[in-house]
């Protein structure tokens, strides 16, 4: 009978484990084009299997935008998800808000400093991950722009192949020379790049950096640069590409239409994410090769892809929860292989030392072009009402390439747009003196 009671009392315990597992969510987007969904829900129950005392609920919730919104819900409705894939340039928003936690104590349980974590990452990525010091956002997917070129147009074009354009002189001769017309109709664009929202927003950031200038203030959220010769610049230089060489469709195009003409060969060369690397090695049949974004001024790209935050309002059990997934999610195996998967780079820096890497590296040169450009990678965007004021300068970027604009008073106009939305922002900083 004790024996009985014994095992009655052992299974007790054993049910009561199990049932002490603590359930969080973790919300994810896919920004990209490709298979990332089944392959983060394979990730998350790989982790759930090996970690039974935490199951987590991934879910699928959009674009970063989307990703942005139902978060925002979420925390206002009281029911924050433990961890969120967020938009990097988010991050920032986040904390004015007072709508995360930082990971600082959390880091400290496993004995390092905050400072000393963040060294395990890849430097260009700290501006967009922390604020005042405090690590809010944990990198995990990580990219900059890069251009995809066809190497078949370029020969076909007289260019060659292994000198893809390095400056913008350069990259605008190349877009002419790919050109082709067949009954005054074109058949080959010379570049095509996405002009939807959020996407042609790091796009114009990119051109604007690679023209020496700044987006924004990348230490206070309430400034942008928007009427700034380097802005209005990298407009024109856009405007010039689709009204002045008739290199680059009129009009917006996303990121499908792009690939989708790049895999046919109506269009020489795209500019798009690192991130949709495993979506064009799985599908562009004809050679094609990957080169850095084209200097004007300098080299520079923006960082963008995401980092892992903690949402405000979860209990103390929660948030070690999420601090459990969120250090499998960027240890060196799990981000090294995401990344091969999908053609981020690994935002970790031990991934890189992993045989498996190694191997990926030496096998995929268009990986490597991705990681090389990182030591001319700069901040993202990131201000008080981020989609907002990112949205003012896109509808005027949208506005010059439909040609239903001009560079200069579109950028005006989109200045004028962004200061009104950042001044309660503005307005809460400044200084206040006695009377």
């Amino acid at each position: 009978m004790q024996r009985i009671l014994a095992a009655a009392f052992a299974l007790t315990l054993t049910a009561g484990a199990a049932q002490a597992a603590t359930d969080i969510d973790l919300f994810f987007p896919v920004p990209v084009q490709g298979k990332l969904a089944n392959e983060m829900q394979r990730i998350v129950g790989e982790f759930n299997a090996k970690n039974p005392d935490v199951h987590v609920t991934a879910v699928y919730t959009g674009s970063y935008d989307d990703t942005n919104l139902k978060t925002r819900a979420a925390i206002k409705a009281g029911h924050p998800p433990a961890a969120v894939i967020m938009s990097a340039n988010f991050v920032r928003e986040y904390v004015i808000n007072d709508e995360v936690d930082a990971w600082d104590a959390l880091i400290k349980t496993g004995g390092q400093t905050p400072d000393q974590y963040m060294a395990g990452f890849w430097p260009a990525l700290s501006v967009n991950a922390t604020e005042n010091g405090r690590v809010f956002g944990v990198p995990f997917q990580n990219s900059t722009p890069l251009l995809y070129y066809n190497e078949a147009a370029f020969r076909e074009a007289g260019l060659d192949p292994n000198h893809p354009p390095a400056t913008w002189d350069e990259w605008a001769a190349a877009a002419k020379k790919l050109v082709k017309q067949d009954g005054g109709q074109t058949t080959r664009w010379g570049l095509m790049m996405p002009g939807t929202y959020d996407y042609i927003g790091w796009l114009t950031s990119a051109l604007t950096m690679a023209n020496g200038g700044q987006y924004y203030n990348h230490d206070w959220g309430g400034e942008v640069y928007y009427t700034q010769p380097s802005t209005v610049g990298a407009v024109e230089f856009l405007d010039a590409m689709v009204h002045k060489w008739h290199a680059m469709p009129e009009g917006v195009t996303d990121a499908n239409a792009c690939t989708d003409a790049f895999f046919a060969g109506k269009t020489g060369m795209i500019l798009l994410s690192t991130g949709s690397l495993g979506f064009v090695r799985d599908n562009m049949k004809l050679p094609y090769r990957v080169a850095f974004l084209p200097a004007h001024l300098r080299h520079a790209a923006p960082i963008g892809g995401a980092s892992l935050i903690l949402p405000k309002g979860n209990s103390p059990e929660r948030q070690a929860a999420a601090w459990k997934l969120v250090s499998y999610l960027v240890s060196p195996d799990v981000a090294g292989a995401w990344s091969r998967f999908t053609g981020y780079f690994a935002p970790r820096i031990a991934a890189y030392d992993l045989p498996e890497m190694k191997d990926y590296l030496e096998k995929h040169a268009d990986a490597k072009v991705a990681l090389d450009q990182l030591q001319f990678a700069q901040p993202w965007f990131a201000t008080y009402n981020t989609v907002g004021v990112r949205k003012a300068l896109e509808d005027g970027v949208q506005a010059v390439i439909s040609g239903k604009a001009k560079p200069f008073e579109a950028m005006a106009a989109a200045q004028k747009e962004a200061d009104a939305l950042m001044r309660p922002y503005v307005e809460q900083t400044a200084l206040r003196l006695p009377q």
